[in-house]
């Protein structure tokens, strides 16, 4: 297990370059499936859950070429679906969560598909239904063995369908999208989730000759096509991240400038950390947050304090709320963060409140948090990263308390964050990776 020893309390300068997004990055490799051409992707993030799934991939038979470290090509000319019924597959695949989106091309082009319960981040519980109901309404059928926690589906004479989302789950409309276009007929899918990630892959996909209709809306209508073809794509700069400079940029005081962040496809991000009292500019597609000693967090119209809640697009992400919170220790002023989707995601806040912050855990949801508004910094101490967004808002924390921090567990924070500790020394960060 791998740790991050952090020499805190200095400012940052220079510029960042975001990587690839890890949630398109998920989904994109996994459409690669569709088709027997060479798909060619581009600005893939070097992080382990992505690397993972292209093992995964692999072993299922795809041919993959590395360009480089960011550039791949796909073929997914001879897939052994049989190696989905392998201990080897089993013990890959649960390690990752974005495995669960090989079933919907496997089941649109071979009919059949295997799956184990998947793993990923230990922030609460995260239903599967969204998926297997959309497979069912597609005339697909499905076995859940709870000994082994294994999925079996068979889908061989799958028809389009109706359907009402019971979510708008980003992974579950995903897999119902790319079980869709192979399907004979049409598909509607009501309640689709319509983030970018869901929009790339979109059109990613008529790209590749599929049918398509309501992309970036929450109603999407696909007519059914016999065959695929290759395509090449380029994954988008990862929100996420940018969101996470950003929150580290005004809690170091720091000036930092994020290259290439694609801001029309930011969302409510910027806006939101506007309404935390950041002050930033946005210079072409790149944005600048200057050093900020004091930044004081906006109330609502009444006076009454700011809520922060997370929201399906285009609400605010919850990949970003760990952020935010952490962000809010040394504003001025209070605000109510509420993490509405996962309940487990906001216990990391007593690693919080050992560094001095003060924070109220209302529930499993809500925290709110009273910002020091600098008068006093955060303390350093030693702590363990959860899940990846909760272990870069310690991170952040890390940096912006005088000493030196020790954050175990970092293998959580690689899962999300390409080469983070390497990216932000060159910027005037003193972290030291301990293996």
């Amino acid at each position: 297990m791998a740790t991050f020893e952090v020499y805190g309390g200095k400012p940052l300068k220079g510029e960042l370059h975001p990587q690839g997004a890890k949630n398109e990055a998920l989904q994109i490799i996994c459409a690669t499936l569709l088709t027997a051409e060479p798909v060619t992707i581009k600005n893939i993030p070097n992080i382990r859950d992505v690397n993972k799934l292209i093992e995964l991939l692999q072993g299922m038979g795809v041919e993959v070429q590395r360009h480089s470290s960011s550039e791949c090509t796909f073929r997914a000319k001879n897939v052994d679906v049989e190696y989905l019924t392998t201990n080897d597959f089993k013990v890959k695949a649960a390690a990752i969560r974005g495995s669960i989106m090989v079933v919907g091309p496997l089941l649109a082009r071979y009919g059949r598909a295997y799956a184990p319960k998947p793993g990923g981040d230990k922030i609460g519980r995260r239903r599967l239904d969204t998926h297997f109901l959309g497979f069912q309404k597609l005339g697909a059928t499905f076995n859940f063995d709870t000994r082994e926690n294994f999925f079996t589906l068979e889908g061989k004479n799958m028809q389009g369908a109706y359907m009402l989302l019971d979510e708008a789950s980003v992974t579950g409309t995903a897999n119902i999208l790319m079980a869709a276009v192979l399907t004979p007929g049409t598909t509607t899918i009501y309640n689709a989730a319509c983030e970018p990630y869901l929009q790339q892959l979109s059109k990613m996909l008529v790209s590749m000759g599929a049918k398509i209709s309501g992309i970036g809306s929450n109603l999407l209508t696909v007519e059914g096509v016999e065959s695929l073809g290759g395509c090449t794509h380029a994954i988008l700069p990862d929100m996420i991240e940018i969101g996470s400079f950003i929150g580290l940029a005004a809690m170091t005081a720091s000036n930092i400038t994020i290259r290439n962040v694609s801001y029309p496809n930011l969302g409510i991000i910027p806006d939101s950390f506007r309404r935390m009292g950041i002050e930033f500019e946005v210079i072409g597609d790149d944005i600048h947050i200057p050093p900020q000693e004091h930044y004081e967090i906006d109330t609502f119209i009444d006076g009454s304090i700011l809520t922060i809640a997370d929201a399906p697009w285009p609400g605010l992400t919850p990949d970003l709320l760990s952020v935010f919170l952490v962000v809010a220790t040394q504003a001025k002023g209070s605000v109510l963060i509420h993490q509405k989707m996962f309940e487990s995601r906001l216990f990391f806040v007593d690693k919080l409140i050992d560094m001095g912050a003060q924070i109220i855990l209302c529930d499993p949801h809500r925290a709110t948090v009273i910002g020091h508004d600098r008068n006093m910094k955060l303390r350093p101490t030693v702590m363990t990263s959860p899940d990846i967004r909760a272990g870069v808002a310690l991170l952040i924390a890390a940096l912006s308390a005088e000493g030196k921090s020790v954050i175990h567990n970092i293998e959580q924070i690689d899962r999300g964050y390409e080469n983070i500790d390497g990216r932000l020394n060159a910027i005037g960060a003193d972290i030291r990776r301990i293996e």
